[in-house]
């Protein structure tokens, strides 16, 4: 009987963590202490007799972000650093404002699934599947003002803007904290850098082809 229970327990929390990318909240909220040394899975909960509806608040999202940089994008984020009322409640959102030609390159987020809305212009959107005895398969839309895409939790993906004005659209994203990881620059601009020998062994290219690519980042 007891090793049934042992087993009903861990199939409960299996599901538990499969069902959600943070943790669920215990209480109404656990608005995060930014100040505290105590190091836990998310943050640690301020008193809530001291939190307010300051905690709960941001602005700024009316402004478009400087689509001046290399790429023509620009990603606003409010996630638990811009509003600690977040912290426990498992969403964040961003806005990404695209120049004519403007890319979020190919990125993933590794805690968050994420639903894009166009707000304004045009996009054209893609996905990535996992490694599997297929291949990788591309999913790709192009979306106009109005539409929604949806980008599964950790998967390669990327928005374009090939139109010549101005796109803006925002995402919700099923984390506190989604984190982000763009590809290329996580593969030739790491530091120390991955060796040369390495990357030109995986992207069958020689070595001075990997030594400009990192030269970039």
């Amino acid at each position: 009987m007891a090793a049934k229970i042992l087993l009903i327990a861990l199939l409960a929390l299996a599901s538990s963590h499969a069902l959600a990318s943070d943790p669920s909240p215990l209480q109404d909220f656990c608005v995060a202490d930014m100040d505290s040394k105590v190091r836990v899975n998310g943050f640690v909960c301020k008193d809530p007799t001291v939190v307010k509806a300051e905690d709960f608040f941001s602005t700024g999202l009316d402004k478009a972000g400087d689509t001046g940089k290399k790429l023509g994008s620009n990603v606003t984020a409010v996630n638990v650093n811009k509003i600690v009322g977040l912290n426990t409640l498992g969403i964040s959102m961003v806005r990404i404002d695209y120049a004519p030609k403007g890319l979020n390159a190919p990125h993933t987020h590794p805690r968050a699934t994420e639903i894009l809305t166009v707000i304004e212009g045009q996009l054209f959107v893609g996905f990535v599947t996992s490694n599997s005895d297929n291949g990788n398969r591309l999913f790709t839309k192009m979306l106009k003002k109005g539409d929604v895409f949806v980008f599964p939790q950790g998967l390669i993906h990327f928005q374009f803007n090939p139109g010549y004005t101005n796109t803006v659209a925002i995402g919700a994203l099923s984390s506190q904290n989604p984190g982000t990881i763009t590809i290329a620059d996580a593969v030739f601009g790491s530091k120390p850098p991955i060796s040369d020998d390495i990357l030109a062994k995986a992207f069958q290219v020689d070595k001075k082809t990997i030594d400009l690519l990192q030269a970039q980042f």
